[in-house]
């Protein structure tokens, strides 16, 4: 039996508009690490450290390979307990240089029969000096943070490159890792940046910025071999790694979807996995690949990891499972590599490709 009835606790949220949801959501785990016993009894329930899993990136140890999507934690609020809830690390944001509202309501959706979500958020925080200040706060938590970064809405194309200066100057010394979001279908014409000229001169920017690790996290629409060429652009411009995938506005997949914004969750599963799969073959060996977008089970992790992912990220779903299915998927990936024969998760990465 689970420590607590998550079943319970959505059957009340899922009874209220999905953004209600996750603000009071988040206002529970904004208080828990302030509740007497709470944080270390959920810790030790739910978080699962093993020598097979723990792997150490860009000077930071990730106790377990599955994190927190960002999306989730837009302004670096609930950092300090999702060690709770299971996870190895945390990516918060997406942040930009200005505080923005987002996109009118309603903006969020639940595809409850497709286990999955519909948004159109469009980058609603707090801005970049607000985030600093929460960062600043966790400056001692030995935890892997991620920083997800993106240009504000009303900032011009041709003005994007100064946005993600701005960024990459405030956080420069923050986090574990900072990630280079230019994949939302939910500020316009930020897609149109997933270009080489405009990759390259990025990277070549952060690069002379900061020693961060730095990603670049890309939309499941693009063409396969397009998706590649934009990644080696990345990592031959210093990129430290790819995450693959954002969510899609591929709106065919199901007839409940509404035609903006985008979708997440169980229909994305396939359409990520095949992109990621087409990159892993050809990056696998030569940058780090974190893998997002409908992960479910270990098995589905464990896909992933073969295909050459070396970290994975969960949201969507853990709103329809709860922080068990966080467990349940460490607890799993341990059990299939022992059955095939491995001592340790790095001897799995990208397997399929050897």
């Amino acid at each position: 039996m689970s420590f607590f009835s998550y079943q319970t606790l959505k059957n009340i949220l899922f009874q209220l508009n999905p953004e209600t949801a996750h603000t009071l959501t988040g206002m529970g785990l904004k208080l828990a690490p302030y509740a007497p016993l709470c944080p270390k009894l959920f810790k030790n329930h739910y978080f699962v450290h093993d020598s097979m899993l723990e792997q150490a990136f860009f000077g930071t140890t990730f106790q377990n390979p599955i994190g927190l999507a960002a999306g989730f934690d837009k302004n670096g609020e609930y950092i300090k307990a999702m060690p709770s809830l299971g996870f190895g690390f945390t990516e918060i944001g997406t942040i930009t240089p200005k505080p923005q509202l987002g996109n009118a309501r309603p903006r969020l959706f639940r595809l409850k029969e497709e286990r999955s979500i519909q948004n159109a958020m469009g980058f609603n925080n707090r801005g970049a000096e607000f985030m600093l200040k929460q960062l600043n706060k966790v400056k001692n938590f030995d935890y892997p943070i991620g920083i997800n970064i993106g240009k504000n809405k009303l900032t011009s194309e041709e003005d994007a490159l100064n946005d993600y200066k701005t960024l990459l100057e405030t956080f420069k010394n923050a986090g574990s890792y900072i990630v280079i979001n230019i994949s939302s279908p939910n500020t316009p014409g930020l897609r149109d940046l997933q270009n080489e000229q405009f990759i390259t001169d990025l990277f070549t920017m952060a690069k002379a910025i900061t020693t961060q690790a730095i990603f670049l996290k890309i939309a499941p629409d693009m063409h396969p071999q397009d998706a590649i060429t934009l990644c080696k652009s990345a990592v031959d411009a210093g990129a430290s790694g790819i995450i693959a995938t954002n969510t899609t506005i591929d709106y065919s997949l199901t007839p409940n979807a509404k035609d903006f914004g985008g979708i997440s969750g169980a229909l994305v599963r396939e359409k990520s996995y095949e992109l990621f799969k087409a990159i892993g073959k050809e990056l696998h060996d030569k940058t780090l690949l974190i893998s997002v977008g409908g992960i479910e089970t270990a098995e589905d992790a464990y896909r992933r990891i073969k295909a050459g992912a070396s970290l994975i990220q969960i949201y969507s779903m853990l709103i329809y499972n709860g922080p068990v299915m966080i467990k349940e998927i460490n607890e799993g990936l341990i059990e299939l590599l022992k059955a095939d024969g491995y001592g340790h998760i790095s001897e799995a990465i990208g397997v399929d490709w050897k």
